[in-house]
């Protein structure tokens, strides 16, 4: 397995991490337990070291299945989860988000149990809090590191005036955010920059445009009638029809190279820089192996200026988010 250092001094990772959300919620079609623990452990078995979760998947209940699925595997394991969406009892969708210090030591603690682990690797705010002072925040998570219950920490979405914020208060590790060929808010929004210049790792997640750039997704009636894409912008009306045209010409350059649009558009996100650690997610272990043999796969030059040409930035049709998840953003 090919690795990748989060952050200029940051700990080694698989080149490609697997992200753990789909296996709870918002795509449809969920497997059970045991075929999830399967796909979890053929990652492992093939080097995956990077498992990706968070308290709002389930909610709770990704976690729990993760922990499952590294029992007695946990020193092959780099674990990161999230905390920061609030929930009310017996509640499917978050009622806000918080950064307070007590929710903060609450969140880990809870975290901690379901996972089944003394500590957690990689632990992130899932999205900046705007009435807490994030050096509140960080400076509780940074207890959370000397009480040994945490070894890194990391922001997810934030803005570039929060992520400095926040490195000062105490290092941190890696910055997670949407990124990929048709979501490339950060290289225009200084985020990217802002990780590079701190030496803050880049974690890309829906690194495959949440399914859409592997070109299986051919009509919005793909979705399953609990699939939560059905309410993003980009997967609705003329929004949909514009991203398919875009898709397929990148099918097109994909079948002149023999490899998959998905792994064409993975391959895209890898090229951006060694110091890239995308985390795409999957149900099926044929996937999984399909996203891990886009590690052998190198673009030139040339193929990287014909995928720009095609798929140039911005090109993509609506938002990435509902208006309420977009409110979210870079904070």
């Amino acid at each position: 397995m090919k690795t990748r250092t989060l952050g200029r001094d940051g700990p080694t990772v698989s080149a490609l991490g697997l992200g753990c959300m789909g296996m709870s919620q918002s795509y449809g079609n969920r497997v059970d337990d045991a075929s999830a623990i399967g796909v979890i452990h053929h990652a492992l078995e093939r080097g995956v070291t990077l498992l990706d979760t968070s308290d709002m998947y389930g909610p709770h209940t990704n976690e729990v299945l993760v922990g499952k699925a590294i029992a007695g595997r946990r020193d092959a394991v780099f674990l990161a989860t999230k905390f920061g969406f609030v929930f009310e009892p017996g509640a499917s969708r978050p009622s806000g988000v918080s950064g307070r210090p007590e929710y903060v030591r609450a969140s880990l603690d809870a975290s901690l149990r379901r996972l089944g682990t003394d500590h957690i690797d990689l632990y992130y705010q899932h999205r900046v809090d705007p009435a807490v002072p994030i050096e509140d925040t960080v400076g509780e998570m940074a207890r959370a590191v000397e009480a040994g219950k945490v070894r890194y920490l990391g922001l997810s979405e934030a803005a570039p005036s929060t992520l400095r914020r926040a490195h000062a208060t105490h290092p941190i590790t890696a910055l997670q955010t949407e990124y990929s060929l048709w979501s490339r808010d950060p290289e225009d929004n200084d985020v990217l920059a802002t990780v590079r210049e701190l030496g803050i790792g880049f974690v890309a997640y829906s690194p495959l445009g949440r399914g859409f750039l592997t070109g299986a997704i051919r009509t919005p009636e793909d979705f399953d009638e609990d699939d939560n894409r059905r309410n993003h912008p980009r997967f609705q009306g003329e929004n949909f029809t514009a991203n398919l045209a875009l898709v397929e010409k990148v099918r097109a350059i994909a079948a002149d190279k023999g490899v998959t649009p998905g792994q064409l558009a993975l391959a895209w996100v890898l090229a951006q820089g060694d110091d890239l650690v995308p985390i795409p997610g999957t149900k099926r272990i044929p996937y999984l192996d399909e996203n891990l043999d886009t590690l052998e796969i190198v673009l030139d030059r040339s193929e990287l200026a014909a995928i720009a040409a095609v798929f140039p930035q911005g090109a993509a049709s609506g938002q990435r988010y509902p208006q309420g998840g977009m409110a979210q953003l870079h904070r």
